[in-house]
């Protein structure tokens, strides 16, 4: 015994080895794309920093352009002034030296008045200082700052990894809510990325055989709800790690929370022969016991007065309640392969253009040409599309009918250790029926169908409000719901 305790922890030693093993080569390879990853993006950024200072030379320089362009074009046209100035002087210059050659007073008299022509000259006018200066160095730039800043770039540091709020964590109506932290406030974090997936394992997440991470990305806050899940495992591995622009930081510590659902699959070693039963389906199919000779006698007719195909042949009831024998004879059944034998369930069915079809629970003691409600030890409600729709409850082969529309979706609650089976609309989460009773044995989901198809949904936690609604009619009595005091 003892060498046998040493093997066996030697092979759990080996086991985690071998764990440990995939997990630094699936390291490794993430190492390889994230570098590759990194550089593509540090070119990026370069790339970027290049096009910015490219764009703002051209601008620059297209501005010095311009007032190259403006100061030249001022200049000329100073210069055109200057020779139109000079032009004008030398006239000028020319009738004066023509008047002081002039001998005769009374023909110099007649001259023009040469005083007022020179005063009002465009030489006398004109300024002699350039309109603008040569200089250029108002439009020049400084860098020396931004060298300054740019030399002291680093690369962006790595995020720290965020805390998950084990406690803010919440798991409901198939929905799982996570919250977390930071360890201290960086307000360079651009997004968050939640990783999830499902584990039937309770303890820290395993590399090999196990179902790949779900990733969802760009979460901009610190809490993230996940919604419409299916629990069809036990656990959920949940890890967070932030990411800046450049760089995603470790992942969090990931935490395990369970997500406790009743989970079941149809059956089809119990199944009628005309039906067709997959895991969550089933489906009436006429030819499916056409290989079983026809009773002798009259037609069958069911007990609520419903038409239903020619039941095949039975020799005598010698099979042993509680076999996995296929149903036969009216009793178009099909069970699901696991029972419910404490705490609390819920499941839910979509009919499929059914002419009749009933959804409900039964002890495994069901006969194989027993239908369901008409023992006692079976329960369900009843819906018939044949002619006109009725929509009843039925145990111990007594009926209530129930004055109420048929949702195109039941949901069935099953609390074993409250004695209380309670079937809803499961979009309104309206109660349809509740039956109370104590269960004695474990009861197995149970489906009859005729004409059409049902799809069962399983991996359901017991919705919030119906939880609501049990509590809420707790203290009611019991005598209006229950079949069980029927006469």
């Amino acid at each position: 015994e003892m060498v046998q305790r040493i093997v066996s922890t030697l092979a759990n030693k080996n086991d985690d080895i071998h764990n440990f093993v995939d997990m630094l080569n699936h390291t490794i390879k993430k190492v390889q794309v994230n570098s590759s990853n990194a550089i593509s993006e540090l070119d990026e950024e370069f790339d970027g920093l290049y096009s910015i200072l490219d764009e703002m030379k051209g601008s620059m320089a297209n501005a010095i352009q311009q007032e190259e362009a403006c100061k030249i074009q001022a200049l000329r046209d100073q210069l055109s002034q200057c020779g139109n100035a000079l032009e004008s002087s030398e006239e000028l210059l020319e009738l004066a030296a023509q008047s002081l050659d002039i001998k005769d007073p009374a023909e110099f008299l007649k001259v023009e008045n040469i005083e007022w022509m020179v005063t009002v000259a465009s030489a006398f006018r004109m300024s002699l200082k350039p309109k603008v200066s040569d200089s250029m160095t108002h439009l020049m730039v400084d860098f020396t700052l931004e060298k300054r800043v740019l030399r002291a770039v680093k690369f962006l540091p790595v995020p720290k990894a965020p805390e998950i709020d084990l406690a803010a964590c919440l798991v409901a109506d198939n929905c799982i809510t996570v919250s977390w932290r930071m360890p201290e406030e960086d307000s360079r974090i651009d997004h968050f990325v939640l990783e999830y997936r499902k584990t039937n394992f309770d303890g820290l997440p395993r590399v090999k055989d196990e179902q790949r991470w779900e990733l969802i990305d760009y979460i901009k806050a610190t809490e993230y709800t996940l919604s419409g899940l299916k629990f069809d495992t036990k656990y959920m591995n949940l890890r967070v790690q932030a990411c800046n622009k450049a760089v995603a930081g470790e992942y969090s510590d990931p935490v395990t929370l369970e997500t406790k659902a009743f989970v079941f699959r149809l059956d089809s070693t119990s199944s009628h022969l005309n039906l067709k039963v997959g895991d969550n389906y089933v489906e009436w199919d006429p030819t499916g016991g056409k290989g079983q000779g026809k009773i002798k006698g009259k037609e069958n007719k069911s007990r609520s007065g419903v038409p239903s195909p020619k039941r095949t042949s039975v020799s005598a009831r010698t099979s042993v309640r509680g076999s996995r024998d296929h149903f036969n004879g009216e009793s178009y059944t099909v069970l699901g392969d696991t029972a419910v034998g404490s705490g609390q369930h819920y499941w839910e069915v979509r009919a499929q253009d059914c002419k009749s079809y009933s959804v409900g629970v039964t002890y495994r003691n069901l006969g194989k040409f027993d239908q369901l409600g008409k023992t006692n030890s079976s329960w369900c409600i009843h819906i018939n599309n044949w002619l006109q729709t009725t929509f009843s409850a039925k145990h111990n082969n007594k009926t209530r009918t129930l004055d109420i529309p048929v949702p195109d979706r039941i949901g069935v609650y099953c609390d074993f250790d409250g004695g209380q089976l309670a079937f809803y609309n499961a979009n309104s989460k309206e109660r349809l029926h509740t039956f109370r009773t104590k269960f004695t044995q474990p009861l197995l989901p149970g489906f009859m169908i005729w004409c059409g198809g049902l799809t069962v949904s399983t991996g359901l936690q017991v919705p919030s409000a119906v939880q609501m609604l049990q509590k809420s009619q707790s203290g009611l009595s019991s005598s209006t719901s229950s079949l069980n005091n029927i006469a």
